[in-house]
C-alpha cells in the first residue's frame, strides 16, 4: 500500500489528526488540501506538502488513504473533486458528521474502501475517542492501517452498524462540549459561593480532570466511585440529592443526546 496520504481539509480537528498521522507514521508522506492562507502554512509547518486544491495535487498521485475533514455540506463536492485519486487499494476516510458511507459511495469509483469516523475534540492532545465504521470489503491490512493512525489521537473502536454512528455522534462526537458545559456551571458556582474567578476555575478543571482519569484507570465502575466519595449525610450526600433527585441529571443528558442524534440523523439525509 501507498505509503503517501492526502488530507482534504486541515481546520483544528484535520491538524491535530495530521501532527498524529506523522508522529506515528514517521514514513508517511502527507498531502493537505487546504484553501485558507494560515491553515495550509500550519499544515506545511507540521510536516505535509500542502496546496489550496485538488487540482494542485501531482497529476500521477495514488493515495493510501484520502482523509476528508471538512464540513459536512462540502463532503460530497471534494468528493467528486477527488474520484482521481481513487487507486486499486485507496482507504477513503471521511470525519464529518452525519454523512453516510453511502453518500460517500455515490461519487467515488464502485469497489472503493470507505471508512467513516467520528473523532472528538480530545484527539488535539491524543486523549480523543475515535469511533470507526467501514463498508464491507475492507481488507484486514486496511483496517490495520486505519487503526494504527488513527490510535495516534486517542482510543478507537470500531462499530459494526453504520446506523450506531449517530448515537456516537451524540456521546463522544458532542460529548466534550457537555463537559467544557460542565467545566462553566461549577465554576460559576464556585464564584457564587464567595470563590475568585481563578481559583473557582482551577477547581473546577482539576476536579473533572482529575475524576475523569480516575475514573478510567480504576478497576471500579463509576456508579461505585461515586459511592465510595458519598459518606451518607455529608456533603457529597446533600449535593446529590440535588443532583439525581427523580433521577434529573439522567433525563436531562438523556434528552440532550436524543437532540443530538436526531441531528445528526437530519445531517445524513440532507443533500
Amino acid at each position: 500500500m501507498s505509503n503517501e496520504l492526502v488530507l482534504i481539509g486541515c481546520g483544528n480537528m484535520g491538524h491535530a489528526m495530521l501532527r498524529g498521522f506523522l508522529r506515528e507514521a514517521p514514513g508517511l508522506v502527507a498531502h493537505v488540501v487546504e484553501p485558507i492562507d494560515a491553515l495550509r502554512e500550519r499544515a506545511a509547518l507540521a510536516g505535509a506538502h500542502a496546496v489550496a486544491t485538488v487540482a494542485e495535487l501531482p497529476s500521477d498521485l495514488q493515495p493510501g488513504i484520502v482523509v476528508i475533514a471538512v464540513k459536512p455540506n462540502l463532503v460530497e463536492t471534494v468528493l467528486k473533486d477527488c474520484a482521481r485519486l481513487a487507486a486499486s487499494g485507496t482507504i477513503f476516510l471521511s470525519i464529518a458528521a452525519g454523512v453516510t458511507t453511502d453518500r460517500m459511495a455515490r461519487h467515488l469509483p464502485p469497489g472503493v474502501a470507505i471508512v467513516r469516523c467520528m473523532p472528538n475534540t480530545p484527539a488535539a492532545i491524543g486523549e480523543g475517542m475515535l469511533a470507526v465504521y467501514a463498508r464491507e470489503g475492507l481488507t484486514r491490512t486496511a483496517r490495520d492501517l486505519v487503526t494504527t493512525l488513527l490510535q495516534a489521537s486517542g482510543a478507537v473502536a470500531w462499530f459494526d452498524c453504520e446506523a450506531e454512528m449517530d448515537a456516537v455522534t451524540a456521546i463522544s462526537g458532542s460529548g466534550p462540549a457537555y463537559v467544557f458545559h460542565f467545566i462553566e456551571a461549577l465554576t460559576a458556582a464556585g464564584i457564587a459561593l464567595g470563590l475568585s474567578p481563578e481559583n473557582a476555575s482551577l477547581l473546577a478543571k482539576q476536579t473533572v480532570k482529575g475524576a475523569g482519569r480516575l475514573a478510567a484507570e480504576a478497576s471500579d465502575g463509576p456508579g461505585t466511585l461515586r459511592e465510595q466519595v458519598t459518606s451518607p449525610g455529608g456533603t457529597t450526600a446533600a449535593a446529590l440529592d440535588i443532583l439525581m433527585a427523580n433521577d434529573r441529571t439522567i433525563r436531562l443528558v438523556a434528552e440532550a443526546t436524543k437532540a443530538a442524534r436526531e441531528r445528526s440523523i437530519a445531517l445524513g439525509k440532507t443533500a
